[in-house]
């Protein structure tokens, strides 16, 4: 059974203040610990006045790591690159901002790139904060041909490249995303999301659990930790 705990607020300024907090003290309890903090952030819209609270706190920002949790295939000047978003909103605080996608001749070997990149870094994240999709993806685990690849793959494949199949119409691209077994290697797992119909469709994914058809509901049906999940109107 999934164990989950739902975190309400009256609104997404709220929201985002309380939720800066907790990744705030994430942060600073892994330095205390090991000398250093790596996390793994989401795109989309949710998290960008996260960001503005996040990127005003005083930590040792120089000892922290930043990756996307998934990333779309664009150039990184492109609007829909969320290592660009992370960058314009984190750059200032001097904490490391690190891509995982690059250029390759196409989606699987950038899949391959991004899973070397990532071995660079001190495995696990101590956060991985997720969003979701009103269709249930998370991260970039889309429907589509690698699909059940990102959900099976072994513990030491930590990326894989995504191509959605139907694409998403406001970022029709390939991407690249943390596997099933990277997330759940995590320290930490926070989940923000916003609107009835999202809290709807997640309270539905963790009853169903195991049998759940969303990949939300599949990946936390695997989690061995508590989540905490945030939500505002």
């Amino acid at each position: 059974m999934i164990e989950a705990e739902f975190w309400d607020y009256d609104s997404r300024e709220d929201m985002a203040a309380e939720v800066a907090g907790d990744i705030g003290f994430i942060i600073e309890s892994a330095i205390d610990a090991r000398g250093e903090s790596l996390v793994a952030f989401p795109g989309g819209s949710t998290p960008a006045p996260i960001f503005a609270h996040l990127a005003q706190k005083q930590l040792p920002w120089k000892r922290v790591t930043i990756i996307p949790g998934d990333d779309r295939l664009v150039p990184v000047d492109n609007e829909l690159s969320n290592i660009r978003a992370i960058a314009q909103a984190m750059i200032s605080t001097g904490a490391r901002i690190y891509p995982i996608a690059v250029e390759a001749e196409d989606y699987t070997m950038a899949g391959h790139a991004a899973d070397a990149r990532l071995r660079d870094l001190k495995w696990p994240p101590d956060l991985v904060w997720l969003g979701m999709g009103t269709d249930g993806h998370t991260a970039s685990l889309f429907p589509g041909p690698d699909f059940e690849d990102a959900m099976d793959a072994p513990k030491a494949r930590l990326a894989m490249g995504i191509r959605p199949d139907p694409m998403p119409p406001e970022a029709p691209v390939d991407r690249v995303s943390l596997t099933r077994a990277a997330i759940l290697q995590a320290r930490t797992i926070l989940i923000t999301i916003t609107g009835q119909e999202k809290r709807d469709l997640l309270e539905q994914a963790i009853e169903d659990g195991q049998s759940s058809k969303l990949p939300i509901g599949r990946v936390l049906a695997e989690s061995q930790i508590p989540i905490d999940i945030h939500w505002a109107p």
